[in-house]
């Protein structure tokens, strides 16, 4: 038997990371339900803040109630920090596009987040990226002109924020990858959620004015916490069981659902542009990943 063959997943593990995916998309989409939801009420930064609270919460008691609290360590707390910045001004950003344009072009400009790690892995990785992988990032980048369209001269400042935000969950991601190699996962999520509470504190209180939200947007800023951890929880799960370049199509269903989403409740249109676009971004990432795999 190969060494291929021999790790390949098994049909079984290979549906259950499926089954995770559709956990991560649904997270997903929930939180961006939810940050329409309370927009009108918190801004970005106000967001953030409770959306951190929870996560804390739910992070130490799971930590302390499986003794993982244990693994949590002050060493890379620098790098800590750098990630956290990164992820911290990306999800401010994701949050503001959503609220900015349709719910379908911010997905599919997300999408573009594995090809900017393509582009900076040499970079801060130091890692070696073939030809054929920057050929599918271009044409990874067509892509996001079909999205994006700014033929006429001018570009909804939405649609910058959203690949501003796909840039900074890039570089979130790479130095996540650096941090995996001396850090556990309780670890990392530990200062994710610490870091961007001190953060949101201080973002959010600079105008010395903190709302709070009232009872109807409680449930939705919970959500959004819960949402937010979830999310990455059942992607990381999913990972594990499976190669990212088998279980990344199914992370594509996220643009479909979220453009049906926008079309039901937000009377958003139907752009078969803006879904072609993200065709094309998703294709391209997925290629990057299978050229990785064979390299």
């Amino acid at each position: 038997m190969s060494v291929a063959a021999a790790q390949a997943p098994s049909r079984a593990d290979t549906l259950r990371a499926c089954l995770w995916m559709l956990g991560s998309i649904a997270s997903f989409t929930s939180m961006a339900v939810a940050g329409r939801a309370v927009s009108l009420q918190l801004d970005t930064f106000e967001i953030m803040l409770y959306r951190s609270v929870v996560g804390v919460i739910v992070v130490l008691s799971l930590a302390t109630l499986t003794g993982s609290i244990r693994t949590v360590t002050t060493r890379d707390l620098p790098l800590q920090i750098g990630r956290n910045i990164a992820h911290f001004t990306g999800q401010n950003l994701w949050f503001l596009a959503i609220t900015m344009v349709p719910l379908a072009q911010v997905f599919a400009l997300e999408f573009t987040s594995p090809l900017w790690v393509l582009l900076l892995a040499p970079l801060l990785l130091g890692e070696r990226v073939r030809t054929a992988q920057y050929l599918v990032a271009a044409i990874g980048f067509g892509g996001v002109l079909l999205v994006a369209r700014p033929f006429d001269g001018s570009v909804h400042p939405g649609l910058i924020w959203a690949g501003l935000a796909a840039l900074a969950f890039a570089v979130t991601n790479l130095l996540t990858r650096r941090l995996t190699r001396s850090q556990t996962v309780t670890g990392i999520l530990f200062w994710l959620t610490l870091l961007q509470l001190v953060f949101g504190l201080i973002c959010a209180g600079f105008d010395g004015d903190i709302a709070l939200p009232d009872a109807a947007a409680l449930p939705w800023t919970v959500l959004i916490g819960i949402a937010g951890l979830t999310a990455h929880f059942c992607l990381t799960n999913a990972l594990r069981l499976a190669p990212a370049s088998t279980i990344m199509p199914v992370d594509f269903a996220r643009l479909p659902i979220v453009a049906v989403i926008g079309a039901a409740f937000y009377a958003e249109p139907l752009d078969p542009l803006v879904l072609l676009g993200g065709a094309v971004v998703f294709v391209a990432a997925w290629a990057n990943l299978r050229i990785a795999d064979r390299s």
